[in-house]
């Protein structure tokens, strides 16, 4: 007499496996609360910065213009206007100081140009209810301006997202290894389909939020009458979103494996401290170098701080069509080295319990 048996459940594949990591990980930082008020506050700091700078711009007194004789206002413009005789009168009275802008008499349709310093005067313009031609004595003020509130921008987002979510990842990965439950994990998934896991589900989130936070500053910025911040970040946009996956990653597989190679929280900064230099240095050499044509082009070639470098200079069109392409190749090329190296680092330290591992140890297995 045969007994029939029933046939034995098959294993998910390894894509379905990494997946269904991803997809805990993902929900895990959803339904904390840490992590649901630090993006609400990050929120509400970004539209309280703009609220407060389309006040501070709406309360201001009323620009003063020069207006250059044969040059005529139109009606309701808010102008502290001063009348001059000549366009060289208009321009030592802007170069002095004394007024914000000028306003010249011109052959287009609306009968007058605004001449500004070294950047565009936004707040003539928008006094004006118009848009005018402008002129500027000096453009490269303008993009030397623009070229900073670009390279903040695009350096906080990656230092913030890079920072909060690398330590997040790290904790989760004590976390496992303090509470045993990593070795419940391992029974059923191999080691490299839990971190993949972890990383996928880490950097699903962090985009999801930068993306969240970007919706949000143009949605503001519009409303609030700033667009022209916005004008050139089309394409550099693409291309940060496009490096910071790549950047994240890196990082994100680094934060993990140091993350992996201590067993208490309390010990976490001893080994994520050096990853995490990696990520304040690309951030603060973007805040004094900014304007370094060669610092930020060795920055968009060194692949923990090309995703800041190259999309900068993306939007000051100092690079040519080929070297994002080039950057991205190096980036990529690191990325991948740089998962094998963290995977092998993670893989023999996290079922290694009590003293710190040795970068040593954990290298060699």
């Amino acid at each position: 007499m045969t007994t029939a048996h029933a046939p034995a459940a098959r294993p998910y594949s390894t894509g379905r496996s990494v997946w269904l990591v991803a997809q805990r990980e993902i929900m895990v930082r959803l339904r904390s609360v840490a992590f649901l008020v630090s993006t609400g506050l990050m929120l509400v700091l970004l539209l309280g910065s703009i609220v407060v700078s389309a006040l501070v711009s709406a309360n201001a007194p009323d620009p003063k213009v020069a207006v250059v004789a044969g040059a005529t206002l139109p009606d309701g413009a808010d102008l502290d206007a001063q009348d001059v005789a000549t366009r060289a009168d208009a321009e030592a009275l802007l170069r002095e100081g004394e007024v914000d802008a000028a306003i010249l008499p011109s052959d287009s349709t609306l009968g007058f140009t605004v001449l500004g310093d070294d950047s565009v005067p936004t707040g003539v313009v928008q006094a004006l209810s118009v848009t005018p031609d402008v002129e500027l004595l000096d453009a490269s003020g303008a993009a030397e301006f623009l070229g900073y509130i670009v390279a903040i921008g695009f350096g906080l987002i990656f230092f913030l997202s890079a920072m909060t979510f690398g330590s997040t990842i790290a904790q989760s990965v004590v976390e496992e290894k303090q509470t045993r439950i990593v070795e419940i994990l391992l029974a059923t998934i191999p080691t490299r389909v839990l971190l993949a896991g972890k990383i996928i589900g880490t950097t699903i989130l962090a985009l999801g939020q930068v993306a969240l936070l970007l919706a949000i500053a143009i949605v503001s910025l519009s409303v609030t009458g700033q667009s022209e911040l916005l004008l050139g970040l089309g394409m550099p946009f693409v291309w940060f979103a496009i490096f910071f996956v790549f950047g994240f990653v890196l990082l994100a597989s680094l934060f993990a494996a140091t993350g992996a190679m201590v067993s208490r929280l309390e010990d976490i900064g001893s080994t994520t401290t050096p990853v995490t230099m990696l990520v304040m240095i690309p951030y603060f050499a973007v805040v004094f170098f900014n304007d370094n044509p060669v610092v930020v082009t060795v920055m968009s070639y060194v692949p923990f701080s090309a995703p800041i470098g190259m999309p900068l200079r993306l939007f000051t069109g100092d690079a040519q069509w080929w070297e994002p392409l080039l950057s991205l190749g190096i980036l990529v090329g690191t990325c991948l080295a740089v998962i094998a190296l963290g995977a092998r680092i993670y893989e023999n330290s996290l079922l290694r319990l009590g003293q710190r591992v040795k970068l040593a140890e954990a290298l060699k297995g």
